[in-house]
Protein backbone atom coordinates (compact mmCIF):
# COMPACT_ATOMS: atom_id res chain seq x y z
CA UNK A 1 0.00 0.00 0.00
CA UNK A 2 1.55 3.16 -0.88
CA UNK A 3 1.69 6.47 0.94
CA UNK A 4 -1.23 7.73 -0.96
CA UNK A 5 -3.72 5.03 -0.34
CA UNK A 6 -3.21 4.73 3.21
CA UNK A 7 -3.52 8.83 3.80
CA UNK A 8 -7.10 8.25 1.32
CA UNK A 9 -8.99 6.31 4.44
CA UNK A 10 -10.57 8.84 6.28
CA UNK A 11 -10.61 7.24 9.85
CA UNK A 12 -12.92 9.41 11.61
CA UNK A 13 -15.79 8.52 9.39
CA UNK A 14 -17.82 5.88 10.07
CA UNK A 15 -19.03 4.61 6.63
CA UNK A 16 -15.23 4.11 5.76
CA UNK A 17 -15.18 0.64 8.05
CA UNK A 18 -18.83 0.03 6.54
CA UNK A 19 -17.45 0.86 3.15
CA UNK A 20 -14.15 -1.12 3.56
CA UNK A 21 -12.57 -4.02 5.16
CA UNK A 22 -10.49 -2.77 8.09
CA UNK A 23 -8.71 -5.94 8.25
CA UNK A 24 -7.39 -5.97 5.21
CA UNK A 25 -6.55 -1.86 5.31
CA UNK A 26 -4.32 -2.20 8.63
CA UNK A 27 -2.80 -5.67 7.31
CA UNK A 28 -1.34 -3.15 4.40
CA UNK A 29 -0.68 -0.60 6.80
CA UNK A 30 1.16 -2.68 9.22
CA UNK A 31 3.23 -3.78 6.58
CA UNK A 32 4.20 -0.20 4.67
CA UNK A 33 3.75 2.43 7.60
CA UNK A 34 2.66 0.76 10.96
CA UNK A 35 2.89 3.94 12.71
CA UNK A 36 1.72 7.28 10.52
CA UNK A 37 0.36 10.49 10.58
CA UNK A 38 -3.56 10.65 9.64
CA UNK A 39 -3.98 14.32 8.77
CA UNK A 40 -6.36 16.82 9.90
CA UNK A 41 -9.47 17.51 7.71
CA UNK A 42 -12.57 20.01 8.38
CA UNK A 43 -11.01 22.05 11.13
CA UNK A 44 -9.57 19.22 13.40
CA UNK A 45 -6.45 17.91 14.83
CA UNK A 46 -4.48 15.39 12.76
CA UNK A 47 -3.35 12.26 14.92
CA UNK A 48 -1.29 9.12 14.90
CA UNK A 49 -2.42 5.94 13.95
CA UNK A 50 -0.90 3.12 15.92
CA UNK A 51 -1.14 -0.14 14.36
CA UNK A 52 1.30 -3.54 15.48
CA UNK A 53 0.90 -5.02 18.65
CA UNK A 54 3.95 -4.34 19.71
CA UNK A 55 3.97 -0.96 19.34
CA UNK A 56 -0.34 -1.10 20.94
CA UNK A 57 0.71 -3.22 23.89
CA UNK A 58 3.86 -0.31 24.58
CA UNK A 59 2.01 2.72 24.56
CA UNK A 60 -1.06 1.01 26.74
CA UNK A 61 2.05 0.79 28.97
CA UNK A 62 3.21 4.10 28.70
CA UNK A 63 0.75 6.02 31.07
CA UNK A 64 3.53 8.55 32.06
CA UNK A 65 3.73 9.50 28.68
CA UNK A 66 0.34 8.30 26.78
CA UNK A 67 -2.58 10.32 28.60
CA UNK A 68 -5.99 9.37 29.29
CA UNK A 69 -7.10 12.59 31.03
CA UNK A 70 -8.35 14.26 27.95
CA UNK A 71 -10.35 11.63 26.56
CA UNK A 72 -9.84 8.05 25.12
CA UNK A 73 -12.52 8.14 22.05
CA UNK A 74 -11.26 9.68 18.72
CA UNK A 75 -14.58 11.10 17.90
CA UNK A 76 -14.53 13.57 21.60
CA UNK A 77 -10.52 14.12 20.97
CA UNK A 78 -11.27 15.61 18.37
CA UNK A 79 -13.64 17.81 19.45
CA UNK A 80 -12.27 18.59 22.27
CA UNK A 81 -11.28 17.28 26.10
CA UNK A 82 -13.84 15.05 28.00
CA UNK A 83 -16.10 16.63 29.64
CA UNK A 84 -15.43 13.87 32.16
CA UNK A 85 -11.86 14.00 32.49
CA UNK A 86 -10.29 13.62 36.23
CA UNK A 87 -13.75 12.46 37.25
CA UNK A 88 -14.64 9.33 35.72
CA UNK A 89 -12.24 5.83 35.77
CA UNK A 90 -11.71 5.57 31.59
CA UNK A 91 -10.35 9.25 31.27
CA UNK A 92 -8.61 9.98 34.50
CA UNK A 93 -4.94 9.72 35.43
CA UNK A 94 -2.31 8.70 37.79
CA UNK A 95 -2.57 9.12 40.93
CA UNK A 96 -6.07 9.85 41.12
CA UNK A 97 -6.60 7.13 38.55
CA UNK A 98 -5.14 4.28 40.85
CA UNK A 99 -7.20 5.23 44.01
CA UNK A 100 -10.82 5.86 42.21
CA UNK A 101 -10.03 2.05 40.74
CA UNK A 102 -9.17 0.79 43.99
CA UNK A 103 -12.76 2.04 45.39
CA UNK A 104 -14.56 0.49 42.28
CA UNK A 105 -12.52 -2.76 42.31
CA UNK A 106 -13.86 -3.41 45.63
CA UNK A 107 -17.23 -4.04 44.15
CA UNK A 108 -16.34 -5.57 40.90
CA UNK A 109 -13.43 -7.81 42.10
CA UNK A 110 -13.82 -11.62 41.22
CA UNK A 111 -14.09 -12.59 44.81
CA UNK A 112 -16.99 -10.67 45.12
CA UNK A 113 -18.68 -11.50 41.91
CA UNK A 114 -18.04 -15.01 42.43
CA UNK A 115 -21.72 -15.94 42.33
CA UNK A 116 -22.60 -13.92 39.21
CA UNK A 117 -21.99 -16.20 37.23
CA UNK A 118 -24.53 -18.60 37.69
CA UNK A 119 -26.98 -16.08 37.53
CA UNK A 120 -25.77 -15.26 34.26
CA UNK A 121 -25.68 -19.07 32.71
CA UNK A 122 -29.13 -19.03 33.91
CA UNK A 123 -30.28 -15.86 32.16
CA UNK A 124 -28.39 -16.98 29.16
CA UNK A 125 -29.60 -20.76 29.37
CA UNK A 126 -33.89 -19.10 29.57
CA UNK A 127 -33.21 -16.73 26.37
CA UNK A 128 -31.49 -19.41 24.02
CA UNK A 129 -33.89 -21.71 25.38
CA UNK A 130 -36.68 -19.79 24.67
CA UNK A 131 -35.23 -18.73 20.73
CA UNK A 132 -34.84 -22.89 20.08
CA UNK A 133 -36.88 -23.74 16.59
CA UNK A 134 -36.82 -23.70 13.44
CA UNK A 135 -38.17 -19.74 13.45
CA UNK A 136 -35.31 -17.09 12.62
CA UNK A 137 -35.16 -14.52 15.56
CA UNK A 138 -32.31 -11.81 15.51
CA UNK A 139 -29.73 -13.01 17.82
CA UNK A 140 -28.66 -9.41 18.68
CA UNK A 141 -31.74 -8.19 20.30
CA UNK A 142 -33.57 -11.03 21.48
CA UNK A 143 -30.40 -12.45 23.33
CA UNK A 144 -27.29 -10.75 23.40
CA UNK A 145 -28.67 -7.26 24.56
CA UNK A 146 -30.42 -8.49 27.55
CA UNK A 147 -27.76 -10.47 29.32
CA UNK A 148 -24.91 -7.65 29.91
CA UNK A 149 -27.44 -5.08 30.58
CA UNK A 150 -29.15 -7.06 33.18
CA UNK A 151 -25.93 -8.03 34.73
CA UNK A 152 -24.95 -5.01 35.22
CA UNK A 153 -28.27 -3.84 36.34
CA UNK A 154 -28.48 -6.53 38.57
CA UNK A 155 -24.65 -5.61 40.53
CA UNK A 156 -26.41 -1.82 40.61
CA UNK A 157 -29.49 -2.83 41.72
CA UNK A 158 -31.75 -1.16 38.87
CA UNK A 159 -35.49 -1.74 39.34
CA UNK A 160 -36.84 -4.19 36.54
CA UNK A 161 -39.00 -1.17 35.45
CA UNK A 162 -36.39 1.13 34.46
CA UNK A 163 -33.83 -1.57 32.39
CA UNK A 164 -35.88 -1.02 29.53
CA UNK A 165 -35.17 2.97 29.77
CA UNK A 166 -31.21 2.09 30.64
CA UNK A 167 -30.58 0.06 27.66
CA UNK A 168 -32.44 2.40 25.05
CA UNK A 169 -30.37 5.25 26.38
CA UNK A 170 -26.75 2.89 26.52
CA UNK A 171 -27.22 1.66 22.76
CA UNK A 172 -28.00 5.73 21.84
CA UNK A 173 -24.79 6.71 23.74
CA UNK A 174 -22.23 5.64 21.66
CA UNK A 175 -24.24 4.67 18.10
CA UNK A 176 -27.80 7.15 17.75
CA UNK A 177 -29.12 8.21 15.06
CA UNK A 178 -27.09 11.46 15.23
CA UNK A 179 -25.38 13.62 17.36
CA UNK A 180 -28.23 14.93 18.97
CA UNK A 181 -30.07 11.36 20.06
CA UNK A 182 -26.49 10.43 21.17
CA UNK A 183 -25.75 13.81 23.45
CA UNK A 184 -29.62 13.52 24.62
CA UNK A 185 -29.35 9.72 25.43
CA UNK A 186 -25.91 10.55 27.27
CA UNK A 187 -27.59 13.13 29.44
CA UNK A 188 -30.58 11.04 30.42
CA UNK A 189 -27.99 8.13 32.14
CA UNK A 190 -26.27 10.88 33.70
CA UNK A 191 -29.59 12.72 35.26
CA UNK A 192 -30.49 9.01 35.96
CA UNK A 193 -27.48 7.95 37.87
CA UNK A 194 -27.49 11.44 39.77
CA UNK A 195 -30.73 10.92 41.08
CA UNK A 196 -29.62 7.19 42.29
CA UNK A 197 -26.72 8.22 43.87
CA UNK A 198 -27.91 10.52 46.21
CA UNK A 199 -30.94 8.12 47.43
CA UNK A 200 -28.34 5.76 48.37
CA UNK A 201 -25.78 7.44 49.67
CA UNK A 202 -28.63 9.24 52.11
CA UNK A 203 -29.80 4.66 52.05
CA UNK A 204 -26.98 2.46 51.29
CA UNK A 205 -27.16 -1.29 50.78
CA UNK A 206 -24.67 -3.52 49.60
CA UNK A 207 -24.76 -2.94 45.61
CA UNK A 208 -22.34 -1.20 43.12
CA UNK A 209 -23.99 2.45 43.11
CA UNK A 210 -23.54 2.33 47.39
CA UNK A 211 -20.16 1.08 47.30
CA UNK A 212 -19.04 4.26 44.94
CA UNK A 213 -21.54 6.13 46.60
CA UNK A 214 -20.26 5.80 50.05
CA UNK A 215 -16.62 5.35 48.89
CA UNK A 216 -13.80 7.54 50.29
CA UNK A 217 -10.61 9.06 48.31
CA UNK A 218 -8.31 10.37 50.33
CA UNK A 219 -11.03 10.80 53.00
CA UNK A 220 -13.51 12.62 51.11
CA UNK A 221 -16.40 10.93 49.19
CA UNK A 222 -16.93 11.69 45.40
CA UNK A 223 -19.31 14.10 44.56
CA UNK A 224 -22.50 13.01 42.94
CA UNK A 225 -21.83 14.16 39.90
CA UNK A 226 -18.37 11.78 39.95
CA UNK A 227 -20.75 8.90 41.41
CA UNK A 228 -23.27 9.71 38.04
CA UNK A 229 -20.03 9.46 35.53
CA UNK A 230 -18.69 6.49 37.17
CA UNK A 231 -22.29 4.73 36.91
CA UNK A 232 -22.60 5.81 33.19
CA UNK A 233 -19.01 4.22 32.37
CA UNK A 234 -20.26 0.91 34.03
CA UNK A 235 -23.41 0.82 32.07
CA UNK A 236 -21.38 1.67 29.30
CA UNK A 237 -18.76 -0.51 29.43
CA UNK A 238 -20.58 -3.21 30.38
CA UNK A 239 -23.43 -3.43 28.06
CA UNK A 240 -21.80 -2.05 24.45
CA UNK A 241 -19.02 -4.27 24.28
CA UNK A 242 -20.30 -7.66 25.53
CA UNK A 243 -23.13 -8.13 23.75
CA UNK A 244 -21.06 -6.67 20.45
CA UNK A 245 -18.64 -9.79 21.46
CA UNK A 246 -21.71 -11.97 21.78
CA UNK A 247 -23.36 -11.13 18.03
CA UNK A 248 -19.81 -11.50 17.18
CA UNK A 249 -18.94 -14.64 18.28
CA UNK A 250 -22.09 -16.45 16.85
CA UNK A 251 -21.80 -15.01 14.20
CA UNK A 252 -18.46 -16.65 13.87
CA UNK A 253 -19.12 -20.17 15.00
CA UNK A 254 -21.86 -20.39 12.28
CA UNK A 255 -19.11 -19.36 9.87
CA UNK A 256 -16.49 -21.59 11.16
CA UNK A 257 -18.52 -25.72 11.67
CA UNK A 258 -15.48 -26.74 12.32
CA UNK A 259 -15.09 -24.81 15.59
CA UNK A 260 -18.91 -25.30 15.87
CA UNK A 261 -18.35 -29.05 16.31
CA UNK A 262 -14.87 -28.95 18.28
CA UNK A 263 -16.83 -26.87 20.74
CA UNK A 264 -19.82 -29.06 20.66
CA UNK A 265 -17.70 -31.90 21.10
CA UNK A 266 -15.96 -30.47 24.32
CA UNK A 267 -12.66 -30.99 22.49
CA UNK A 268 -11.50 -27.06 23.75
CA UNK A 269 -11.39 -25.52 27.21
CA UNK A 270 -13.83 -22.87 27.67
CA UNK A 271 -11.37 -20.62 29.27
CA UNK A 272 -9.58 -20.52 26.01
CA UNK A 273 -12.36 -20.47 23.62
CA UNK A 274 -13.44 -17.28 25.33
CA UNK A 275 -10.11 -15.65 24.80
CA UNK A 276 -10.39 -16.08 21.22
CA UNK A 277 -13.99 -15.25 21.16
CA UNK A 278 -12.66 -12.07 22.18
CA UNK A 279 -9.72 -11.41 20.22
CA UNK A 280 -11.88 -12.22 17.29
CA UNK A 281 -14.36 -9.76 18.42
CA UNK A 282 -12.48 -6.46 19.20
CA UNK A 283 -15.58 -5.15 20.00
CA UNK A 284 -13.56 -1.32 20.49
CA UNK A 285 -11.51 -0.41 17.10
CA UNK A 286 -9.32 1.74 19.05
CA UNK A 287 -8.90 3.74 22.04
CA UNK A 288 -6.89 6.71 21.82
CA UNK A 289 -4.20 8.76 24.39
CA UNK A 290 -2.80 12.40 24.40
CA UNK A 291 0.96 12.31 24.53
CA UNK A 292 2.14 14.79 27.56
CA UNK A 293 5.63 14.63 26.52
CA UNK A 294 7.80 13.85 23.32
CA UNK A 295 7.95 10.31 22.99
CA UNK A 296 9.16 7.66 20.32
CA UNK A 297 6.35 4.96 18.81
CA UNK A 298 7.78 2.54 16.14
CA UNK A 299 10.56 4.94 15.49
CA UNK A 300 8.64 7.66 14.73
CA UNK A 301 8.75 10.93 17.26
CA UNK A 302 5.34 11.64 18.76
CA UNK A 303 5.35 15.72 19.85
CA UNK A 304 3.99 16.67 22.91
CA UNK A 305 0.11 17.45 22.95
CA UNK A 306 -0.67 14.69 19.71
CA UNK A 307 -3.07 12.62 19.74
CA UNK A 308 -2.61 9.44 19.29
CA UNK A 309 -4.32 6.56 18.21
CA UNK A 310 -4.16 2.78 19.21
CA UNK A 311 -6.09 0.48 16.81
CA UNK A 312 -7.06 -3.05 18.93
CA UNK A 313 -8.32 -4.36 15.69
CA UNK A 314 -5.06 -4.09 14.07
CA UNK A 315 -2.82 -5.36 17.14
CA UNK A 316 -5.08 -8.27 17.44
CA UNK A 317 -5.21 -8.97 13.69
CA UNK A 318 -0.80 -9.16 13.57
CA UNK A 319 0.37 -11.90 11.90
CA UNK A 320 3.75 -10.79 14.09
CA UNK A 321 2.05 -11.64 17.16
CA UNK A 322 -0.66 -14.37 16.38
CA UNK A 323 -0.36 -17.03 13.63
CA UNK A 324 -2.84 -17.17 10.96
CA UNK A 325 -4.86 -14.33 12.83
CA UNK A 326 -8.06 -14.54 10.36
CA UNK A 327 -8.14 -18.27 11.25
CA UNK A 328 -10.83 -18.48 14.27
CA UNK A 329 -9.03 -22.03 16.64
CA UNK A 330 -11.13 -21.59 19.86
CA UNK A 331 -8.07 -23.55 21.05
CA UNK A 332 -5.19 -20.71 20.43
CA UNK A 333 -2.77 -20.17 22.87
CA UNK A 334 -1.24 -18.20 23.93
CA UNK A 335 -3.87 -15.33 22.81
CA UNK A 336 -2.84 -12.55 24.59
CA UNK A 337 -4.90 -10.26 22.76
CA UNK A 338 -5.89 -6.37 23.66
CA UNK A 339 -9.10 -6.81 22.99
CA UNK A 340 -10.04 -5.81 26.61
CA UNK A 341 -7.30 -3.06 26.72
CA UNK A 342 -3.98 -3.66 28.56
CA UNK A 343 -1.69 -1.79 31.43
CA UNK A 344 -3.50 0.39 34.05
CA UNK A 345 -6.80 0.80 32.00
CA UNK A 346 -7.16 -2.42 31.53
CA UNK A 347 -10.65 -3.53 31.50
CA UNK A 348 -12.27 -3.32 35.00
CA UNK A 349 -15.56 -5.56 33.83
CA UNK A 350 -13.01 -8.14 32.45
CA UNK A 351 -14.12 -10.83 34.83
CA UNK A 352 -17.79 -10.21 34.25
CA UNK A 353 -17.07 -9.55 30.07
CA UNK A 354 -15.39 -13.38 30.06
CA UNK A 355 -17.87 -14.77 32.14
CA UNK A 356 -20.81 -13.62 30.04
CA UNK A 357 -19.15 -14.72 26.87
CA UNK A 358 -17.93 -18.50 28.89
CA UNK A 359 -22.10 -18.85 29.58
CA UNK A 360 -22.99 -18.33 26.49
CA UNK A 361 -20.22 -20.46 24.57
CA UNK A 362 -21.41 -23.13 27.27
CA UNK A 363 -25.08 -22.81 26.94
CA UNK A 364 -24.68 -23.26 22.88
CA UNK A 365 -22.92 -25.99 23.12
CA UNK A 366 -25.21 -28.19 25.41
CA UNK A 367 -28.39 -26.65 23.93
CA UNK A 368 -27.97 -25.68 20.26
CA UNK A 369 -27.23 -28.72 17.29
CA UNK A 370 -27.03 -26.16 14.20
CA UNK A 371 -25.97 -22.73 13.65
CA UNK A 372 -27.22 -20.95 11.22
CA UNK A 373 -27.37 -17.20 9.72
CA UNK A 374 -30.92 -16.27 8.21
CA UNK A 375 -30.11 -13.02 6.49
CA UNK A 376 -27.44 -10.31 6.20
CA UNK A 377 -26.01 -8.84 9.70
CA UNK A 378 -26.36 -5.58 9.91
CA UNK A 379 -23.28 -3.79 10.87
CA UNK A 380 -22.84 -0.93 13.34
CA UNK A 381 -22.05 2.39 11.87
CA UNK A 382 -18.88 3.42 14.14
CA UNK A 383 -15.40 4.27 14.17
CA UNK A 384 -15.39 2.85 17.80
CA UNK A 385 -17.50 0.20 18.51
CA UNK A 386 -17.09 -3.09 16.19
CA UNK A 387 -19.64 -4.91 15.74
CA UNK A 388 -23.52 -5.90 14.51
CA UNK A 389 -26.60 -3.94 15.48
CA UNK A 390 -28.53 -7.14 14.08
CA UNK A 391 -28.14 -10.99 13.12
CA UNK A 392 -30.68 -13.09 11.68
CA UNK A 393 -29.89 -16.44 12.98
CA UNK A 394 -31.51 -19.98 13.74
CA UNK A 395 -30.71 -22.07 16.32
CA UNK A 396 -32.01 -26.03 16.32
CA UNK A 397 -32.19 -27.96 19.40
CA UNK A 398 -30.28 -30.70 19.70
Amino acid sequence: MSRTVVASLDLTDARTFMEHDPLEFFAEVRASEPVYWHASSDGRPGFWVVTGYTDVVSCYGASDALASGRGTVLDVLLRGDDSAGGRMLAVTDRPRHRELRALMWRALSPKVLGTVALKIEERTAALVEAALGPEPFDFATRVAEHVPMNTICDLLSIPDADRPDLLRWSKGALTGADELDSLESRNELLLYFMDLAQRRRADPGDDVISTIATGLIQGEPLSLEEVALNCYSLIIGGDESSRVSAVSTVKALAEHPGQWRALRAGDVDPDTAVEEALRWATPSFHFARTATRDHVIGGRRIRAGDIVTLWNISANNDERAFAEPRTLDLSRSPNKHVALGHGPHYCLGAFLGRAELRALLSVLARTVRHVEITGPATRIESNFLNGYRSLPVRFLPG
